[in-house]
């Protein structure tokens, strides 16, 4: 089993369900793991490994697309991860929104979503 890792991704998005969130937009944290098989006599060709630039692009790209909730942005990004890989046994993504909108509130909230595939 193979582990692609991909921690402490910033990105700016209009996410959120309070009102003005979609216009003022927030700084967001990203960090995930992408399981996968992959047979040792192919791990010095890419065409069989998961990229971790390619997921990063999917990541980024998803995170460029408004959504009101965070379990939402985590789906999306497992489902395309998985459809581009179907080796991916299972993902681990988090989400923190930096600056929730929550009076006196000093921290990082955010989500985590755990998929596995058979």
């Amino acid at each position: 089993m193979l582990t692609v890792h991909l921690h402490n991704l910033i990105f700016y998005g209009y996410h959120g369900l309070y009102a003005g969130e979609e216009k003022a937009g927030n700084d967001f944290e990203v960090s995930l793991d992408v399981n996968y098989e992959a047979s040792e006599d192919r791990y010095n060709n890419l065409k069989y490994l998961v990229s971790y630039e390619v997921v990063y692009r999917i990541v980024k790209e998803r995170m460029h697309v408004p959504a009101p909730l965070l379990e939402e942005l985590a789906d999306a990004i497992i489902r395309q991860i998985r459809e581009r890989y179907q080796q991916v046994t299972s993902v681990r993504i988090t989400i923190y929104k930096l600056n929730a909108p929550i009076e006196s509130f000093h921290g990082k909230a955010g989500i985590t979503l755990f998929k596995q595939f058979s």
